[in-house]
């Protein structure tokens, strides 16, 4: 096994438990405590893990670039929820534009039973589940590969999508905040979701519970910029409160609030 490869295992363990033992890690992987040192060392250095006495804790910072396969495993039933409630959002025939999310994956999935749609992307992930997909026009950016995200970035992106005026664009973020607005952690990836928004009729944010109150490092928007939030639990009254005065619509699963 390939080092990076046993580091992307281990972020996704601390992703499931919040912590890791070095000892633990050793008998699971069959190298050295050493190697597992070294292992932990390099997810601290990019901030990915913080190293503790005998293990490492999860680093938690909304703004962390996390690779793509570790954050598609996060919260996957809230992702499930939010794919349901969006899928009852898109009709037949439809122009849609979805950014490259872990989210966006979970909806198309949604999505695959409809006999007829136009999907926009930037998301490799998004155009591999879409790769078996009949009587759809799957539409490509283009662009530059932007690593660890397995999206497609750049000025070449951004003129195609801007070429395009879609019935909805549907996007995910890393934190939404009253002040602060919709934020992601990377600067060419807001910028490419700031073109998306402005390419579509009807602009829809799909984020788990876990992104509300949180900032990240680049800002894609102001809240009042949206027309629909989708998620996956009832957000508490200074938020419905807030939508309701906004004029932002607020779809979100049943089961649970935020206040719970």
């Amino acid at each position: 096994m390939l080092a990076v490869e046993r580091r992307n295992l281990i972020l996704e363990k601390l992703q499931d438990e919040r912590k890791v033992v070095v000892s633990e890690l050793s008998t699971l992987f069959d190298v050295s405590e050493e190697t597992i040192r070294r292992d932990l060392d390099k997810l601290d250095q990019q901030g990915l893990a913080i190293k503790s006495y005998g293990g490492a804790v999860l680093n938690e910072n909304a703004g962390l670039d996390m690779p793509f396969n570790v954050r598609k495993k996060r919260n996957t039933r809230g992702k499930q929820e939010i794919a349901e409630l969006v899928s009852g959002l898109i009709q037949e025939g439809e122009h849609i534009i979805v950014d490259p999310s872990t989210t966006a994956v979970a909806i198309v999935k949604a999505l695959k039973s409809r006999k007829k749609l136009t999907v926009i992307t930037s998301s490799i992930e998004v155009l591999v589940e879409l790769s078996d997909v009949t009587g759809w026009d799957i539409i490509c950016t283009g662009g530059t590969l932007k690593d660890n995200y397995l999206t497609l970035v750049g000025s070449r992106a951004t003129e195609v999508i801007n070429s395009f005026y879609a019935d909805k664009v549907i996007l995910s973020c890393k934190g939404i905040d009253l002040e602060r607005g919709i934020t992601d952690a990377n600067e060419m990836l807001s910028q490419l979701k700031q073109t998306m928004l402005r390419s579509a009729k009807q602009r829809i944010v799909a984020a788990d519970y876990t992104k509300f109150g949180n900032v990240a490092f680049s800002r894609i928007c102001e809240l009042c910029d949206i027309d629909m939030v989708v998620t996956d639990r009832k957000p508490d009254r200074e938020w419905m409160d807030y939508f309701a005065e906004k004029g932002i619509e607020c779809l979100y699963g049943e089961d649970h609030s935020f206040c719970e």
